[in-house]
């Protein structure tokens, strides 16, 4: 029997549990750096308050900071049909960590 007459299934097979992996591997990466960038927001909100100082910080990165995290928390809820999904939650956190920089800004700036 030749290999094309093999069904797809049993030549993907190899292929499949490749990309499986491959896709595991992925959501646990994205995962753990996303929640990581969690925690890296807070030693930039601990020294604009702690100083009063935003002068080294730019307005418009932290606004556009926000808006891509909360557009794309919003993308994947309307892409996973209006379900929330954990990768979903981790970009409303990124962009409330963001929101929270941003108001901190702000704030030193009034």
């Amino acid at each position: 029997m030749s290999t094309a007459a093999m069904p797809a299934r049993d030549q993907d097979a190899p292929d499949a549990r490749s990309r499986g992996l491959y896709l595991q591997w992925l959501t646990w990466s994205f995962t753990f750096f996303n929640s990581a960038r969690l925690v890296c927001y807070l030693p930039t909100i601990w020294a604009i308050h702690v100083s009063g100082d935003s002068s080294q910080h730019s307005l418009w990165t932290w606004c556009t900071f926000l808006g891509a995290n909360a557009t794309m928390a919003a993308w994947l809820y309307e892409k996973d049909d209006r379900r929330v999904s954990r990768a979903m939650l981790v970009n409303v956190s990124n962009a409330a960590m963001c929101a929270a920089t941003v108001v901190l800004i702000l704030a030193a700036r009034a």
